[in-house]
């Protein structure tokens, strides 16, 4: 079925092609199949990719330094974020929200938002998880 949908895919207009018609995916299908909210409030702003901000932010959401890429200092490994979440004990209230926060930023750069390498992040994202209580608000 899949080699079906891309043979029929149609990039120049983003649909699928079928025999009744064109049809494209919402974002409520995307919704739908992940299971994520998308009433809350959208993710946006600026971000900053200098290495003092890279470092500083890992060090309040990881606990350590990140180990970030050779080439482009704003992404952040997710072999090694992999590896702090995994070596956590999970005996302590901020142990446990270390550990969500590594999960959540391997689901965004793994998952929802990757690239063609997957074994990246982008530090953009790391505000994102600095406050718990407004994780739950984002759509």
């Amino acid at each position: 079925m899949l080699a079906a949908l891309v043979e029929r895919w149609r990039p120049e207009t983003h649909t699928f092609v079928l025999s009744i018609g064109e049809v494209t995916v919402t974002l409520e299908d995307v919704a739908h199949i992940f299971g994520l909210p998308i009433d809350g409030e959208p993710v946006s702003g600026w971000t900053d990719s200098s290495s003092d901000f890279v470092q500083s932010q890992g060090i309040a959401i990881f606990g350590r330094e990140p180990s970030v890429s050779h080439n482009a200092k704003s992404y952040i490994k997710l072999g090694w974020v992999r590896r702090i979440r995994d070596a956590e004990l999970l005996d302590t209230e901020e142990s446990i929200r270390r550990y969500v926060r590594c999960h959540i930023f391997c689901l965004l750069g793994s998952t929802l938002f990757t690239d063609k390498s997957t074994a990246y992040a982008h530090a953009k994202y790391l505000p994102l998880l600095c406050d718990f209580e407004r994780i739950r608000t984002y759509s």
